[in-house]
């Protein structure tokens, strides 16, 4: 098996998590400089077999679309061009970024490591994959 790749896109910094290859277990990979994801993926790509995409889906509380997924959409675009092979799922992400800082607390993390906001976005990732894997 491949493994899934998720994406907690976002206009500066996108975190990234991935499974194992059994698709049982999400960890947290890297954040990246969006600037800089297409080409981290396609770097990545060439080390290791991917058979999905899931990104983040901001919703409101109302299930409408949030205004950051008008950034994502040009984003999925891309992506579904440069990797036209592998296939793209979303996965709600509303307190996702709540979720992965309470995490962090949980896990007494020290406040210096807890302001690093590019751990939150691979916790964040991390928290949407596993949310996509415990759906399917």
């Amino acid at each position: 098996m491949a493994r899934i790749l998720a994406l907690d896109y976002g206009k500066v910094r996108t975190g990234i998590a991935v499974t194992d290859e059994l698709q049982l277990i999400a960890s947290g990979l890297t954040t990246v400089d969006t600037k800089e994801l297409i080409s981290f993926l396609a770097d990545y790509l060439e080390k290791e077999k991917v058979e999905k995409f899931v990104v983040g889906l901001p919703k409101q509380m109302d299930n409408t679309p949030s205004e950051s997924e008008a950034l994502i959409q040009p984003f999925l675009k891309k992506l579904s061009n440069k990797f036209p092979s592998i296939p793209i799922e979303r996965q709600d992400e509303r307190f996702t970024s709540k979720m992965a800082f309470q995490s962090m607390l949980d896990s007494r993390m020290k406040k210096k490591k807890r302001q690093n906001k590019a751990l939150v976005d691979e916790i964040s990732a991390t928290i949407i994959l596993q949310a996509y894997l415990n759906s399917i």
